[in-house]
């Protein structure tokens, strides 16, 4: 059976993202126009400084919401947005979930978006790796939770019955060549990056989860699948094997490589 889920909008997290850069702007003008007076009674240049440093901020927070915004429209990614656009996410994300929960937006909703503009902007990046460099890590509520296997350690002990999706991720491994675990928790997924070290990872897990993991990695390019949840969360969770395929594949160096 085939499991699919839907895509949602990356303008949600866009729009969020430049509400709450708005919303800090108009924040600091405040600071520093209350603050005016005092600081020129100090010096007369730190008005000057402290208009700078918040203009500053507002600048390069700017810059790397364009560079989501170049990804996205699919120009060609530039060098100077990448690093600001990742810590434009970082600096501005809790603002954002923040507006998000005043306006009644869903918290899964916005990582759904945030997770999907991510993705855009790894993919325009055009990265490829060897199979035997891409990490593949996957929570262990995909496994059937009635299966006597345990895979956490080593996911060939799964006996690939067809019961759950992960004897599907076993196989494609065998097949590719990727790295591929189970793990518990993000501890034991940040362990597993340092322990194998790759170029890129691919992980598949929950919102939470996928939006932590893809920020706690950074620099490295990381590629995120929702699971699907039709039994409720964590438990015999599934997901869209083709889609994951299809990842895996944009990873991959040609063979004429």
């Amino acid at each position: 059976m085939v499991y699919t889920i839907q895509r949602p909008h990356k303008r949600l997290f866009l729009a969020l993202l430049c509400l709450s850069l708005l919303c800090m702007a108009l924040i600091s003008y405040t600071i520093w126009k209350i603050s005016f007076l005092g600081l020129m009674q100090i010096h007369q240049y730190l008005p000057l400084l402290l208009g700078f440093f918040f203009a500053s901020i507002f600048l390069f927070s700017g810059l790397g919401i364009l560079g989501m915004v170049a990804s996205i429209i699919g120009l060609p990614p530039l060098n100077i947005f990448q690093k600001q656009t990742y810590k434009t996410i970082n600096f501005l994300f809790p603002a954002a979930l923040m507006l998000g929960k005043i306006f009644g937006i869903n918290r899964r909703k916005i990582e759904r978006s945030f997770i999907e503009v991510s993705n855009q902007i790894i993919h325009q990046r055009q990265i490829k790796v060897p199979a035997d460099r891409l990490l593949v890590v996957t929570p262990h509520c995909l496994q059937l939770a009635t299966c006597p296997h345990k895979i956490t350690r080593d996911p060939n002990n799964c006996q690939c019955c067809g019961g759950c999706s992960v004897g599907d991720l076993v196989t494609l491994s065998k097949k590719i060549g990727f790295h591929f675990f189970v793990v518990t928790g993000g501890t034991l997924a940040r362990q597993t990056v340092k322990q194998i070290r790759p170029l890129a990872v691919l992980a598949i897990a929950c919102e939470r989860d996928l939006t932590s993991g893809i920020q706690d990695v950074y620099p490295l390019p990381a590629v995120g699948v929702l699971n699907i949840r039709p039994n409720g969360p964590c438990y015999n969770t599934k997901v869209d094997i083709i889609e994951v395929e299809k990842e895996i594949r944009r990873f991959l160096l040609e063979k004429d490589d």
